[in-house]
């Protein structure tokens, strides 16, 4: 009985440890896995990783096949994180393949792999936070994490900042631990491999290390040239081999961006953006604790500062999107995790209580913020939805093998080569008029426009438009309008005799 008794307390005991352990990463990865299993489609911005992937892992040495020699995009991308992605899910996408299961299942799985990764890093950066600044101060920071929607749902995305994201967190880690070589070695084959705007940040964490007197300047010097020749030297094989030419892509990347100032022909923002939009947005309730955080304890001030640092430096960029800074939001969230466990720990303390059940109804809503933000994020994918809406109805009315067109907005909303299924055909032909439309062989059309000469509208699929908050619950609404219109060519009879939902 006493043996019983033992063994029981002992499982008990690794039971608590694994879930101390890992308990944490598996509710982050149950969040980024619910993300992309209800999201799956991808946008313009991912383009170029999904179709690498795709082509990766179906045309595979054939490389005239694939898609970036047919629309290359505007600058180059590397091959290096789809390709090293791609080699880690082969096993299981080959057997999704013999099988004949939709491709989507292995767009799902690269996206699964490429999270994995994500929050793997991630979970080295928390170790260090825990043993920095203590339990607390981790699981407030696992807590702020989950209830924010951005970083989780991003995590999943094939875009080169979140590859480049993953050797930012493993910095962080090194960073916090005090390896400051190695923290600049992942910096830096971010930056030459996949974000060159990464040096944005390498810049100001270099000059913390060398005021701190972590490094030395000639020690900093040697193992940040050595670190990138070897990445360049890296990533020009690979992609002079894909892109069959010589090629370092970063360094294009930055041509076109910093010398040309080209990005901002995608849109600009104000100077103060990413103070007043992109981080509240992202960070919610964690934004203004990160600031109280940086008189709680001022050992977050040397990490906290070359982050801002980044940020500033990167809001004289006219184009400005939230995932150019995503590397930034680990830091605020433990500047943000030690005020909150501050207040935890001082909740006894009648003052400090009401403030603390006020930060745990400040979680509340900022979960609930980021419910919203995720249901306009699921309609925002029209693109991907009419497709396989096409797909299940031309189906059951055996319209199966037809020719479909995608026009560009369809195609940037939710539509890769992964969306693709056998016996349909496809084309994405670029520069056709509408009233050329008429003159084409296509059977369906899936365009942004509602009526074109020669088609018939037989669905079209709503997509997010903005949120409109009312009195009353609850206290707001997704407004939805049709985005993509599915048409018919009049000529084709087996398309025209069928009865279809129809347009508004």
């Amino acid at each position: 009985m006493a043996m019983s008794m033992a063994k029981l307390g002992s499982s008990n005991k690794n039971l608590s440890k694994f879930l101390r352990d890992f308990g944490w990463d598996l509710i982050l990865g149950s969040i980024a896995t619910f993300y992309a299993v209800m999201v799956p489609y991808t946008k313009v911005e991912e383009s170029f990783n999904v179709q690498a992937m795709h082509d990766i892992l179906y045309h595979r040495q054939h490389i005239n096949k694939y898609d970036h020699l047919e629309f290359p995009g505007v600058v180059p991308r590397t091959f290096i994180g789809a390709l090293l992605v791609s080699i880690l899910v082969s096993p299981v996408a080959f057997l999704i393949q013999l099988f004949n299961a939709p491709k989507i299942y292995n767009l799902l799985l690269v996206r699964l792999m490429l999270g994995s990764m994500v929050l793997l890093a991630l979970r080295f950066f928390r170790i260090q936070v825990e043993r920095k600044f203590g339990y607390h101060v981790e699981a407030f920071f696992l807590i702020l994490t989950t209830v924010q929607f951005h970083l989780l749902f991003y995590s999943t995305r094939p875009l080169p900042n979140i590859l480049a994201f993953t050797l930012v967190n493993i910095a962080y880690a090194f960073w916090f631990k005090g390896d400051p070589l190695s923290t600049l070695r992942c910096l830096t084959a971010a930056t030459a491999i996949f974000r060159c705007d990464t040096v944005l940040l390498l810049g100001p964490i270099a000059f913390e290390l060398l005021l701190s007197k972590s490094i030395s300047l000639s020690q900093a010097m040697k193992c940040c040239i050595t670190t990138s020749m070897i990445c360049i030297a890296i990533t020009m094989l690979v992609d002079t081999v894909f892109w069959q030419r010589i090629l370092w892509a970063e360094f294009e990347v930055f041509w076109f961006n910093s010398v040309l100032n080209r990005s901002s022909d995608w849109g600009t923002h104000s100077v103060h953006w990413y103070f007043t939009s992109a981080l509240p947005r992202s960070l919610l309730l964690a934004y203004p604790l990160s600031l109280l955080g940086l008189l709680l304890d001022r050992r977050i001030i040397r990490y906290f500062t070359p982050v801002m640092m980044f940020i500033l430096l990167y809001s004289k960029l006219p184009h400005k999107e939230l995932r150019f800074i995503i590397g930034s939001v680990p830091i605020f969230n433990v500047s943000a995790a030690i005020t909150a466990s501050r207040l935890y720990n001082n909740r006894t303390k009648k003052v400090w209580r009401l403030v603390f059940i006020m930060m745990l109804g400040s979680m509340l809503v900022s979960l609930g913020c980021s419910a919203i933000m995720f249901m306009a994020s699921y309609n925002n994918y029209p693109g991907g939805y009419a497709l396989k809406a096409l797909h299940q109805i031309g189906d059951s009315k055996n319209l199966a093998g037809k020719l479909i067109h995608i026009d560009s907005f369809t195609a940037m909303n939710g539509i890769s080569r992964f969306s693709e299924e056998h016996p349909w055909r496809y084309s994405k032909e670029e520069g056709i008029a509408l009233h050329n439309y008429g003159n084409r062989n296509f059977s369906f059309l899936l365009d942004e426009h509602p009526f074109i000469d020669g088609y018939k509208c037989l669905f079209a699929i709503e997509g997010f438009s903005r949120i409109h908050f009312q009195i009353g619950f609850p206290p707001f609404a997704l407004v939805k309008e049709p985005k993509v219109f599915v048409q018919g060519n009049m000529r084709d009879q087996d398309v025209t005799n069928e009865s279809w939902p129809g347009c508004p």
